[in-house]
């Protein structure tokens, strides 16, 4: 079986350090995607969290930052509790385009991580990232 990478481009009517912001500050985080435990920094691990309706609160997804090269490329490690701790990786790409900035995401590794699953979490997956880069476009322009 080849691995499936899920790929997704975004404009936005905003400049590339703005859009990084959203990216890897944890008040932005939480606009458009789960509120950050910190701010993203390079080798460092991270959480984006959900709070239940009983106040709980758990990690929503998490990994490590491996690459910062602001503001043109963002790499971490990601996963979620449907991988059982396998490790996934995203990749963000901000190009300037027409005085905003053009967003690309690769989500690769999924299929391996996944196993017989793949299918279902490539297409939750795929389906997430399009909700949250729609919340994206509203929060950052």
């Amino acid at each position: 079986m080849t691995d499936a990478t899920i790929n997704k481009s975004i404009f936005l009517a905003a400049p590339r350090e703005t859009v990084w912001d959203f990216l890897t500050r944890k008040d932005k985080l939480a606009l458009w995607f789960h509120p950050a435990e910190a701010d993203l920094a390079i080798d460092q691990d991270y959480a984006l969290i959900r709070t239940g309706e009983d106040g709980t609160v758990s990690k929503q997804c998490w990994g490590t930052v491996l690459e910062m090269n602001k503001p043109v490329r963002l790499v971490y490690t990601f996963t979620i509790k449907p991988l059982g701790g396998a490790l996934t990786t995203v990749i963000w790409t901000l190009e300037e385009c027409h005085e905003g900035t053009k967003l690309s995401l690769t989500h690769e590794g999924i299929s391996a991580a996944a196993g017989e699953a793949a299918m279902g979490l490539l297409m939750a997956l795929d389906a997430g990232w399009d909700k949250h880069l729609a919340e994206l476009r509203k929060a950052a322009g």
